[in-house]
């Protein structure tokens, strides 16, 4: 997919089914990532709060610079696609 860990960041929280949905299927399509609990790092629940109309909508997904607000599995790999293009 030519993304690295440090390209995509899920944020997510505990007893989040939307979280757990999509944690699971980019578990099973293999892409790298950084998981970041947003009630364990307040840095990472503002920044949620920051593109998500000032809610802790999650999941929330960066990739490079780009943020998606529960984003299903489709968007999101075609994300990671276009920002991988953009960066080689």
């Amino acid at each position: 997919m030519g993304a690295d860990r440090e390209d995509v960041v899920v944020y997510w929280r505990p007893g989040c089914p939307y979280c757990m949905k999509l944690r699971l299927q980019l578990r099973v399509v293999g892409l790298p990532r950084t998981e970041v609990n947003i009630w364990q790092d307040p840095e990472a629940a503002a920044y949620v709060r920051s593109v998500a109309d000032g809610n802790e909508t999650v999941p929330t997904v960066r990739v490079g610079g780009t943020a998606l607000v529960n984003p299903s599995l489709r968007r999101l790999l075609k994300t990671v696609k276009a920002n991988a293009r953009r960066t080689a």
